[in-house]
């Protein structure tokens, strides 16, 4: 029995992940699960998986629980714990994160924040370690299986896809004025409203660029994306010889999950949706516009000039965010609160936690300031 923490078991990944786990009691175990401050669901789902260790960063009412954001390192580090789900958003993820790799852990990594901001200190904490860091983004995953066996060096280019989000068609100048209600209509996803805000905007896209930069050790010249309306092709990888593999299935979380727990096995499970080519339907693909999605190349430069830039750009975008989804800025100005707080920024080389969570702090003061 292979003991999991789940943390952030309350959101959408979490709780993909529990029905995943409930499918699978002969393999796995539930030992530890975290939430932010949604206390009535972790009860009931700490009562249903026979959870030993729940955590909740905020609020009360979770009887024997580890409390504050010392409970997600303390669930990440236990000592029943084999792998750790970490389906935190935001920045909030890091240390659970560095502390579960130095501890030798499986991290299933659906917080792509952790590698935006410190990737080569977080795949460092690997190293030494012994962890190992195995990707829940669908299009991560997707890329995963689709080199998992090849040989070192044969990897030539990855190509990340993108629903497009809802304003996929929408002209420059009409995003301007949409609302939140528009953004958080996602047409083929069902996320949290962070990561469905970041879709709109094309941030995620960024992020996962720059996520794909440390995972799979390419170039940001050999990382593309493509708009791709169905969402049914993930991920595809060309190798030195010219051929493409790609990864499809309809849009689901489980099935990368499952994988996340099992690589490189596979297990069988009926719980997922079984492709069918000819429901899938035509298959279209378009270039991404990036005159139209500005938040897409500002967080692309920032990955290619490295150091603290990406987690200056990641704080900034989170602050533009909470400030968007609680009525305090226009969508349309969230790509003009991350330009000016990377204009602002000296970028310093991110040589040690401290640096990465210093330039964090900043970042997040000046995003602050530049949504009033």
């Amino acid at each position: 029995m292979i003991g999991v923490a789940v943390l952030g078991s309350t959101g959408s990944v979490g709780t993909n992940t529990l029905r995943v786990l409930a499918r699978h009691r002969d393999r796995f175990r539930v030992v530890a699960l975290t939430a932010y401050d949604s206390a009535d669901l972790l009860k009931r789902q700490a009562r249903e998986a026979g959870a030993a260790f729940v955590g909740l960063v905020q609020g009360t009412g979770v009887a024997g629980t580890g409390m504050g954001e010392g409970c997600l390192v303390e669930a990440a580090t236990h000592a029943d714990v084999k792998i750790v789900v970490n389906a935190i958003v935001g920045a909030a993820g890091l240390p659970a994160t560095l502390a579960a790799l130095r501890a030798g852990k499986r991290v299933a990594l659906a917080n792509k924040e952790t590698l935006v901001m410190a990737g080569d200190l977080v795949l460092e904490a690997a190293r030494r370690g012994g962890g190992e860091i195995v990707p829940i983004d669908s299009e991560h995953s997707a890329v995963l299986q689709c080199v998992t066996g090849a040989r070192a060096g044969t990897l030539r280019r990855l190509i990340l896809t993108a629903s497009g989000g809802p304003f996929r068609d929408w002209p420059a100048e009409r995003l301007a004025g949409a609302t939140v209600k528009e953004a958080l209509n996602h047409p083929t996803w069902r996320m949290g409203p962070k990561i469905t805000l970041d879709s709109a905007t094309l941030v995620n896209k960024a992020l996962e660029v720059i996520e794909g930069h440390f995972l799979f050790g390419l170039g940001y010249e050999a990382i593309d994306v493509v708009v791709h309306p169905q969402s049914i092709v993930h991920g595809l990888a060309e190798f030195t010889d010219g051929s493409v593999l790609a990864q499809v299935g309809f849009p689901t979380m489980e099935l990368p999950i499952l994988y996340a727990l099992t690589h490189p096995e596979r297990l069988p499970d009926d719980g997922t949706r079984r492709f069918d080519p000819v429901a899938a339907g035509p298959l279209t693909f378009e270039p991404l516009r990036r005159d139209a999605f500005p938040a897409f190349g500002l967080g692309v430069n920032a990955g290619c000039n490295g150091g603290t830039a990406p987690a200056v750009f990641n704080a900034a975008n989170e602050v533009a965010v909470e400030a968007c989804l609680a009525g305090r800025l226009a969508f349309g100005r969230i790509p003009d609160v991350i330009a000016r707080v990377l204009e602002a920024h000296d970028v310093q080389p991110a040589g040690d936690l401290a640096v990465v969570l210093a330039a964090d702090r900043w970042a997040r003061e000046r995003a602050e300031a530049a949504c009033s």
